[in-house]
């Protein structure tokens, strides 16, 4: 990738997530709802703790604490110091122990060969903006992990910049227009000026392509799913969302449709399972 860290992500990623209030963003509405999906469907490929865990672009660690807290030994690694910094203090504060937190490339993980049991991969597909980078992560995942173990890895849909400029008014912008055109064309997602609300440099992915990458890197594929589906575009989600019943009824509809090849695309968030 042009202007890469070290650590591989784009020098602009960097300046994103330092500027970015990461620690924050799946504590409420649409953030929460993307937490929870995640958190479903992350437990149907857990093993029994205490497994060994390796949450490669973890950042501050809000999924490594949660498994952590349950029991898991959970390696956190990160591109980013200012996410490892902010795991470490948190692990600090909360009395919850991680088994390590340390920046790393997720090209080139300084972990053993099948020396883990369940690999998460919730970022670093989407900031690899080159195929040959992600299936090399992807391959990575799979060295570390123990035969019979499983990656679960994150991507953004294709049409997530679309949609979003579709409910929030965006496209009525004509830099918003260009990112959104570049976008459905190539997949690759850019933000020339930087713009706090347009995201960063990233890699938008069809479904389809996520199972020809695991393959690509040695995995069985068994899921695609949608994390958020079509929920997250409703027109006052706050209104599904703060209401116990309605919140309820919303997850399930979710978990009905997660599978659906019709609508994967739809969601903002997809999540693709592959087995050692």
């Amino acid at each position: 990738m042009s202007n890469a860290t070290p650590e591989g992500l784009p020098a602009e990623a960097q300046r994103h997530y330092a500027a970015a209030r990461e620690a924050e963003r799946l504590a409420a509405g649409k953030g929460e709802l993307e937490y929870l999906r995640t958190q479903a469907i992350v437990r149907r490929w857990l093993p029994p703790a205490p497994a060994v865990v390796l949450d490669v672009g973890g950042g501050p660690g809000r999924y490594a604490f949660w498994l952590a807290g349950e029991g898991y030994v959970v390696h956190l690694v990160d591109a980013v110091p200012k996410h490892v910094e902010e795991a470490q203090a948190k692990e600090r504060a909360s009395g919850v122990e991680l088994a390590s937190a340390s920046v790393q490339d997720a090209r080139a993980l300084d972990f053993a060969d099948e020396s883990v049991d369940l690999v998460l991969l919730l970022g670093p597909l989407y900031h690899l903006t080159e195929r040959a980078d992600r299936v090399r992560a992807l391959a990575e995942a799979r060295r570390v992990l123990r035969p019979g173990g499983c990656v679960v890895a994150a991507a953004i849909s294709r049409h997530a910049s679309a949609l979003d400029g579709l409910v929030s008014g965006h496209l009525d912008d004509p830099d918003f227009r260009a990112i959104v055109e570049r976008d459905l064309a190539e997949g690759q997602h850019r933000n020339p000026a930087d713009h706090p609300a347009w995201f960063t440099t990233a890699y938008f992915h069809r479904p389809e392509e996520l199972a020809e990458e695991l393959a690509e890197a040695g995995l069985a594929h068994e899921a695609t799913l949608a994390v958020e589906g079509p929920a997250w575009t409703l027109q006052g989600f706050a209104g599904h969302w703060d209401d116990p019943v309605r919140r309820a009824r919303l997850l399930d509809v979710l978990g009905r449709m997660e599978a659906e090849p019709s609508l994967l695309g739809a969601s903002a968030h997809l999540l693709a399972v592959g087995r050692a």
